[in-house]
């Protein structure tokens, strides 16, 4: 009732703030902090009541119950979403919409918006931003989706809030909120430990909690244990402890008095400072803890207040932002920010949010908000800095809210001069220089990472700031860019030249220098150095302006450098230049050169937007230097060529990464590409005989090239092949560069050129290499600051797309029109990419039959301010350097030259001929061609020399012996050259010389071809003879050695299989697989070959055991009931199978053969080598040698046993069938007394040992019965050891017991495994809608022979006795007798385990039985008894819903015959059976519930007896159950079995209380035919399941988020992965949910999808796993494993089933064993922690 009485008080109080205050210290440290530990939902309780409760009160001025909903209705609701998202949850961001790549949207907006259709990006948020959906300034198009759209009135935007709200309601709201907030703000920015602001507490309690912060230095594991030691708790509570430190920030870890916290104090610091800063822990007073505790709900609660009201929202903004009594800075918001990086996680967490629902939410506050974030900038930056918090707590990551709005950024540019601001502040937080006043870094350890890291998020800012660029511009936001383009300047100016390199010689480099941090800074640049261009190049003033600036810095920075330049002159070819002295081998050299590259993009953005033909007179273009302006590109270019060249190998690693680092992708763009337009720009302003006088000086080339005949000197004098080799790289790569200079002109200004050009260019070159997948393309492409390459627009035109199959990618192909634009010389491809496109053209030419010349294409035409650049083709430099390198070519025996330094002479002759075409086709009247290449290169040399003319060298080199390669590119030169000379005659003279000309090149093309055409017949004859010449040796052979060829054609028809023998017997009789009637086949003989002695041997019954290696293990995948609770396998007894199959014992092979003997000394060779590995190193291996693991050694399957392979057993214990043959009545009564006076034996065992003889007299023993007889065991000691060995294996693998040989269970494992596995492949068949015979893999088929055979073999090294006692319990189960009692009842037991146990324990007695009753008789009674208890399971548990089916009626006997039956069952139950009329349906849910049954059985009959199966089951087709009946030797209609004999169907469900509780649905039964499992449905949008799991919190940490939220795909379940949260114990280690939940579920097998990862996770045991690649493809048809590039993902229905085939045929373990010798680094994983 305070809740009332309390508010009255306080408005009739004057000093409001008092009244307030006192009740909150009364009351606050009386709710909150009473105890050691949390109470949180007590505490929430009586705050709401005692403390909230009336406040609402107070603010609403009636029972806010009533208040709010009223205030709610009031408000119009937000156009703005503003969701703020938690970790995990899906965000979606537009590619086509979206102003840039921040702006996102949650789920349920973006399920409602346009941009579904679009190219959307999905990734699973960090937590912490929030939703766009309503923001205008955040999308193109689109920015409402459908339910935020409804909320966009007409009316004005700008209307005051305040008015909907009653104004006695305003005043209570200012006055509340202003008291709360400060109070909240006051408390949580308390320093003092002891005492509190205005809060005194009468009586004071003197409690302390010690209080534990987070930090991101120290590690789970050191915080648990240090607390263990500190306060004396279990590693369970330390786990919790450390667990909410790492949540919310803090946790108090004791309480009590000063004393008793402050000794835990001075445990953890003392602890923890070793090697790091200590954890910071503080001892504080209880209350002050429970005011903070008030203090955070309070925020809390404002936020959520502010919710139901837009005036509430604009107050709360008015008070925070209010300036306090102090001036700058003191409002409540400021104080909170500038106190940020002293708060705990958890408070941080609630006032950033508090202030996303606030302050960002209202436009007009977040401008103001705005302002006071920028100004406080450097501040809170500086913070951010000392701070060890990530990114994403500090308050400093709201700029990504704040400065990606344009309209914000904008103002926050003109009006708080934030770039500079920005900038200045980077440029603070890195101190060192050198003495130039260069960055210079520290060796980059962990910490300097740490700190660079950080400093790197200023950068991001900038690039936020950047990001939408300003359509029109003010002379402020000139201005204020001009002067943040200043501070770049700056920035970039201590960059230019840093870490400058100097080559070493002799010894190699000592310690690597560092580079890394240079270029992590030039990457993280490169972004902001193009946008500054794009702004640049969108104002004409401003372009001007930041040249001349651009410029002027240049020039600083070289008249800084002086590398003892002094001045020297070059002359060749009669132009002579003044140049410097510089040799980059031996001086200093930077590959970092920000402010040259600077100027080269705004250099060709002048004539990109035409500035520099529009105001020529503005430009200082006289002022350039160009020698000035190319020199350190030049430098830079050149290291590139001597490092290739392997000039610079002693200066280490560092160096080859910087190269490296250049020329990548991610820096290309402002680094290499730029350089190379520097040196165009140069070139296009000098004469070019100038600059490759310079170049070749720069590259150390110019003596070769100016001084005649110095290359033959070179070469001889030369002895060093290295020194060779050095300077003919250099040639190549210079004129590589060359080739650069004047072919790469697509980028827009250089060249007239588009940016699609540009980027299908790209495309065109990369796909030149190999078709490519989507993601491939994406990285080898620059992206633009939205992350995006604009290859989509562009790539249908150039490439084809193929889907992909079960496995592997989709790829593109190009288009075979594009091939026209490869270019050899581009200048993107690394040296192996060059080598490999070149191959790859070629073929394709050669597969089209063309000639492989790969001539340079025809290249756009420059742009004006670049024109000139081509003359450098035509230059006598140039002519001299091509001249001399074909000199070389043609006298090719006294010169040190190169093929690839020909080859690149002829390209760059092919570009001039190109180029000279172009001129002339595109020639208008009153223009003279200037560009004279053709007849140039017509002219002989000079007098004194009088070298060839080039074109000479060139017909010359055309039949040059050792240029075969290149003769094709020589042919298609002078054939150009051919066309240009008539295109130069037809333009001055009459038209008629050019048909001539045609008739011409027609007759030489004629030539061409039938010089191909007799090249192609002379190669075909050869390969003919060379043909013939084989099959003659293989003849020859064939004959010297022919009794060996003839031994192997016998084998292989003995081999090709038993049945095609004997089939002449077979064809007609039908095949029957069991009982008097079989088949009688003539065993084929088996021989085999062992993998590791490669001897071969038949496999008889007395010869050494030949083993097959196999693989057992638990399973549960055909279970029904997976929460069963496995019992105690000490005490277990597993001879009845429950039909829900909850977990069977699964064998399978590899099917390699091997000796026993060799299989034993390749295993102990294994475990010795194991125990010596685990002496030298502690790692798991894919196999685990204590459990009896191996690999194949053949094909390094995981194993962990030997099968023996048996000749079929059933034929050594057949007898002589002499006796009539019994029927199934007299034959169970005969089994029944043969049961009977086995355990009247037994029993007179026990009693007496005396006078056996006698007491077998008295008994009355059935005729022929000698229970005393032992059978002698057939089989040899090798082969009776490896039946142990496999028993004992499945014993202790099934039951995971320690293996004990001599356990009556063993058998049964046995039986059951062989009973089991043939279950799973029935299934598999069937799902797969295969025949059940003829299609199984040989592996398989192999092993079920062997596993059958072994199982029915078993019975004969187990104990006699114990066999005879399973064969009377299983018997009971259906013939009941008075020994055996508490069986489980008929609906309890698998009918299949039964029959295979039965029959394989059966021979156990008849051994001893001389009746003359064969085995077979048997074996056919036992069947038709199991089959008729399944008719009777089926009948009891058919759900019969008769529906309207009933016209089908055709009262055939089986009809009539199953009615009755069904009738008889219901007397027997005593009528609680349903009625049923429908003979029909019932006949027809009998015939699909035996199916399987009978499915089974004939696997396993066929497999026992080796009868061949009849070609009908061999295919599907119909009367399947017909066939099937007639193999089994089964009446077609099932149930003639109960009239033969019917009183047994009395004794199969009488005295059964279980069936009369089923049938009163007092229980549960499984009914038939089980349906196969299958793995859980998937949804087709992945982003479904990233929703499931971004509400899935983790079970045991109290509605926290889960980290790894991984969905089990067996049974559906969420588990939380990878945390200490969720760890549990199993035998006696902590595991991982994971692991602990495949131990439940799949007993140790488990297949599971990460789903933060998207990546499927298959684990087996403890020590096994590996990472499988999702069902989930993007629509180019790739998995996203990492979420990384976030396109769209749906299911791929193949690749799901491809996993479920793995699960059904129980191959995970194996994939894993595999992926793990594959890859090594899985080994080291500890999958138990998943």
């Amino acid at each position: 009732h305070s809740r009332e009485i309390q508010p009255i008080k306080w408005l009739q109080a004057n000093d409001l703030q008092k009244e307030v205050y006192q009740h909150l210290a009364y009351y606050v440290p009386k709710i909150y902090c009473r105890g050691p530990n949390p109470a949180p939902q007590r505490e929430d309780m009586l705050a709401q009541h005692i403390l909230l409760g009336p406040m609402e009160w107070y603010l609403c001025g009636e029972d806010p119950a009533f208040g709010f909903p009223k205030l709610e209705q009031a408000n119009k609701p937000s156009h703005l979403c503003g969701r703020v998202f938690k970790v995990g949850e899906p965000t979606y961001s537009c590619r086509d919409c979206a102003v840039d790549p921040t702006c996102v949207l949650c789920m349920e907006c973006f399920l409602g918006s346009i941009h579904r259709e679009h190219r959307y990006r999905m990734t699973t948020s960090g937590g912490g931003g929030f939703c766009d959906c309503g923001d205008t300034e955040a999308w193109k198009e689109g920015p409402y989706c459908q339910k935020h759209e409804l909320n966009t009135s007409e009316t004005a935007e700008e209307e005051d809030p305040l008015v909907q709200l009653p104004e006695d309601m305003v005043a209570r709201a200012y006055n509340i909120f202003a008291i709360t907030f400060k109070y909240a703000v006051d408390i949580l920015t308390w320093e003092k430990e002891n005492e509190l602001p205005g809060l005194e507490m009468i009586e004071k309690s003197d409690t302390y909690y010690c209080m534990l912060f987070n930090d991101e230095v120290h590690t789970y594991e050191q915080v648990i244990y240090t607390l263990q030691k500190a306060v004396n708790c279990t590693q369970k509570e330390a786990i919790g402890f450390a667990t909410t430190v790492d949540r919310d920030g803090r946790r108090s870890v004791r309480y009590g008095d000063f004393q008793y916290c402050d000794q835990a104090k001075s445990v953890i610091v003392r602890n923890t400072s070793r090697q790091t800063k200590p954890l910071k822990v503080q001892v504080m007073h209880s209350s002050i803890v429970a005011h903070q505790s008030f203090g955070l709900k309070l925020l809390t609660w404002l936020g959520s207040v502010i919710g139901y009201s837009d005036g509430l929202r604009r107050i709360l903004c008015q008070v925070g932002l209010q300036e306090g009594p102090d001036g700058e800075n003191s409002s409540l918001v400021d104080k909170l920010m500038l106190y940020d990086s002293k708060l705990w996680k958890g408070a941080r967490n609630v006032y950033h949010q508090l202030f996303m629902s606030s302050l960002l939410m209202d436009l007009k506050y977040k401008k103001l908000f705005a302002i006071r974030f920028a100004r406080n900038y450097e501040r809170l930056q500086s913070d951010f800095m000392k701070d060890d918090h990530d990114r994403e707590l500090s308050i400093a990551d709201l700029s990504i809210q704040i400065f990606t709005v344009p309209s914000l950024a904008r103002m926050l540019i003109t009006e708080e001069n934030l770039m500079t601001t920005i900038i200045k502040t980077f440029m603070d937080h890195l101190r060192h220089r050198d003495i130039q006043g260069r960055f210079q870094f520290e060796r980059y350890t962990a910490l300097q990472a740490f700190k660079f890291r950080r400093v790197q998020s200023l950068i991001l800012d900038l690039k936020y700031v950047l990001i939408s660029k300003p359509t029109e511009w003010s002379d402020d936001l000139r201005r204020k860019f001009l002067e943040g383009f200043d501070a770049f300047l700056e920035l970039l100016k201590c960059m230019q030249g840093m870490d400058p390199i100097t080559r070493q010689v002799g010894q190699h480099i000592e310690m690597e220098p560092e580079w890394e941090a240079a270029f992590t800074l030039q990457m993280k640049l490169t972004l902001v150095i193009s946008m500054m261009q794009d702004w640049c190049a969108l104002d004409e003033k401003v372009l001007i302006e930041a040249y001349k600036k651009c410029l002027t810095v240049l020039m600083q920075c070289h008249s800084g450098f002086t590398d003892g330049e002094q001045p020297i002159v070059l002359s060749m070819c009669g132009h002579s230049v003044e140049t410097i002295r510089y040799c980059v081998s031996q001086e200093k050299v930077s590959i970092h050169l920000p402010v040259s590259r600077l100027l080269a993009g705004l250099h060709v953005l002048l004539s990109k937007t035409e500035v520099a033909y529009k105001f020529p007179e503005l430009l200082p273009l006289s002022e350039l230097s160009p020698p000035m302006l190319i020199e350190h590109p030049l430098r830079c270019l050149v290291l590139c060529a001597q490092v290739h060249a392997g000039m610079w190998r002693r200066n280490g690693f560092s160096l080859v990464n910087q190269i490296y680092y250049y020329h990548n992708v991610k820096c290309r763009r402002e680094m290499f590409d730029k350089d190379i337009v520097m040196l165009q720009t140069g070139v296009s302003m000098m004469d070019p005989n100038h600059f490759l006088m310079i170049m070749l000086s720069r590259f150390e080339l110019y003596q070769i090239f100016s001084t005649p005949d110095y290359g033959k000197r070179f070469s001889t004098e030369n002895t060093n092949k290295d020194v060779v080799q050095q300077n003919n790289t250099l040639i190549e790569e210079m004129l590589y560069l060359i080739i650069m200079i004047v072919g790469e002109r697509f980028s827009p200004g250089i060249g007239q050129v588009n940016a699609t050009d540009e980027i299908k260019r790209e495309i065109i070159h990369q796909l030149s290499i190999r078709p490519m997948a989507h993601s491939e393309l994406v990285k080898a492409l620059p992206e633009d600051e939205n992350r995006e390459t604009g290859m989509e627009s562009v790539i249908e035109e150039v490439a084809c797309f193929k889907k992909p199959g079960l496995t592997g990618r989709g790829l593109y192909e190009l288009k075979p029109e594009c091939a026209k634009n490869f270019n050899l010389y581009f200048y993107h491809f690394s040296r192996a990419e060059q080598s490999k496109a070149e191959e790859a053209q070629r073929k394709l030419k050669r597969q089209n039959r063309e000639d492989t010349a790969l001539p340079p294409p025809a290249l756009p035409p420059f742009c004006p301010l670049f024109a000139s650049l081509v003359n450098i083709l035509q230059s006598d430099v140039m002519l001299c350097i091509m001249g001399t390198i074909l000199q070389w070519a043609v006298e090719h025996n006294g010169y040190a030259w190169s093929e690839s330094m020909l080859q690149r002479v002829l390209h760059l002759i092919g570009m001039a001929l190109q180029e000279e075409k172009q001129h002339l086709e595109n020639l208008s009247e009153e223009n003279v061609v200037t560009f004279t290449f053709t007849q140039k290169i017509s002219k002989p040399g000079e007098a004194p020399n009088n070298s060839p003319s080039i074109l000479a060298m060139l017909e010359t080199l055309q039949n040059a012996p050792h240029l075969e390669v290149h003769k094709d590119m020589i042919r298609w030169i002078l054939k150009t050259f051919n066309t240009i000379k008539k295109l130069r005659e037809s333009s001055s003279s009459s038209p008629l010389a050019e048909t001539e000309g045609n008739i011409m090149e027609e007759s030489s093309r004629d030539k061409d071809k039938a010089e191909r055409k007799r090249k192609a017949e002379i190669a075909r004859l050869r390969r003919e003879k060379i043909m013939a010449q084989m099959s003659e040796m293989q003849r020859h052979f064939i004959n010297e050695n022919k009794e060996l060829f003839q031994q192997t054609l016998e084998e292989l028809d003995t081999s090709t299989s038993g049945a095609h023998e004997n089939s002449p017997v077979i064809s007609d009789a039908k095949l029957t697989a069991l009982g008097p009637e079989q088949t009688r086949v003539a065993e084929p003989r088996q021989v085999v070959m062992c993998i590791l002695c490669q001897e071969e041997q038949e496999v008889k019954v007395d010869s050494r055991a030949m083993v097959l290696a196999a693989f057992i293990q638990r399973s549960t995948v055909l279970s029904k009931n997976r929460n069963k609770i496995t019992p105690d396998p000490e005490k277990y007894d597993p001879i009845f199978m429950h039909p829900d199959l909850s977990c069977g014992t699964h064998t399978g092979s590899c099917g390699h053969i091997m000796h026993a003997h060799c299989w034993q000394r390749y295993f102990d060779a294994v475990q010795a080598k194991e125990q010596r590995r685990q002496q030298r190193l502690r790692v798991h291996t894919s196999y685990d040698v204590e459990n009896g693991e191996f690999l194949c050694p053949l094909c390094e399957c995981l194993s962990n046993t030997v099968i023996p392979l048996l000749p079929p057993p059933r034929v050594l214990f057949n007898r002589l069938d002499f006796s009539g043959r019994p029927n199934l009545t007299q034959w169970i009564k005969t089994l029944s007394q043969q049961v009977k006076a086995l355990h009247l034996l037994r029993n007179e065992d026990c009693a007496s040992h005396s006078g056996h003889s006698e007491k077998m007299d008295q008994l009355q023993l059935p005729e022929g019965f000698r229970p005393d007889f032992k059978l002698k065991n057939p089989y040899s000691e090798s082969i009776k050891e490896m039946l142990t060995t496999f028993g004992t294996a499945t014993y202790k693998v099934g039951l995971k017991v320690h293996p004990n040989e001599e356990d009556p269970r063993v058998p049964i494992m046995c039986w059951g495994s062989c009973a089991y596995t043939i279950q799973t492949i029935e299934r598999i068949l069937a799902d797969e809608d295969k025949p059940l015979f003829g299609h199984l893999p040989c592996r398989q088929d192999d092993c079920l022979t062997s596993l059958t055979r072994f199982a029915a073999a078993h019975w004969t090294v187990s104990s006699l006795s114990a066999v005879q006692g399973h064969f009377c319990t299983l018997l009971a189960s259906l013939v009941p007798n008075e020994k055996n009692g508490n069986l489980p009842c008929i609906l309890d037991i698998d009918m299949f385990h039964l029959l295979v146990s039965l029959v394989l324990s059966f021979p156990a007695i008849h051994c001893q039985d001389f009746s003359g009753v064969s085995l077979g008789t048997g074996d056919l009674h036992l069947f038709h008894l199991v089959t008729m208890a399944h008719i009777v399971q089926i009948l009891l548990t058919s759900s019969t819903e008769e529906n309207g089916m009933d016209q089908e009626n055709t009262n055939s006997e089986e009809e009539v015959a199953v009615l009755t039956l069904y009738k008889f069952l219901c007397q027997c139950t005593g009528s609680a059976l349903k009625e049923i009329s429908s003979g029909w349906h019932l006949w027809r849910n009998l015939k699909a519930g035996i199916m399987p049954f009978l499915r089974c059985s004939a696997l396993f009959f066929h497999y026992l007896n080796g009868v061949p199966a009849p070609s009908e089951i061999q295919v599907n087709g119909a009367n399947q159950f017909e066939h099937l009946c007639s193999y089994l030797s089964l009446p077609n209609n099932l149930t003639c079995l109960f009239q033969e004999n019917s009183e047994i169907l009395n004794t199969l469900i009488e005295s059964n209380n279980e069936v009369k509780r089923y049938l009163e649905g007092k229980r549960h039964a499984i009914s038939y035919a089980r349906e196969s499992n299958k793995l859980i449905d998937l949804p087709d949008d992945y982003s479904c399941l990233i929703n499931q799991a971004s509400n899935f919190s983790c079970p045991k940490s109290g509605g926290d988020k889960s980290r790894a939220p991984t969905l089990c795909l067996v049974c559906g379940t969420m588990l939380c992965s990878q945390s200490y949260c969720c760890q549990t114990e199993l035998e006696g280690e902590d595991v991982g949910a994971c692991t602990a939940h495949t131990y439940t579920c799949g007993s140790g097998v488990g297949i599971f999808l990460r789903v933060r990862e998207c990546q499927v996770l298959f684990l087996a045991g403890k020590t096994k796993g590996c990472f499988y690649p999702p069902p989930y493809l993007d629509d180019y048809g790739e998995t996203d494993q990492g979420l990384r590039r976030g396109n769209p993902l749906h299911l791929c229905k193949e690749r799901f089933k491809k996993i479920q085939k793995l699960w059904q045929q129980h191959s995970i373990t194996e994939e894993i064993g595999h992926a793990q010798e594959a890859n090594q680094t899985l080994v080291g994983i500890d999958w138990q922690h998943l």
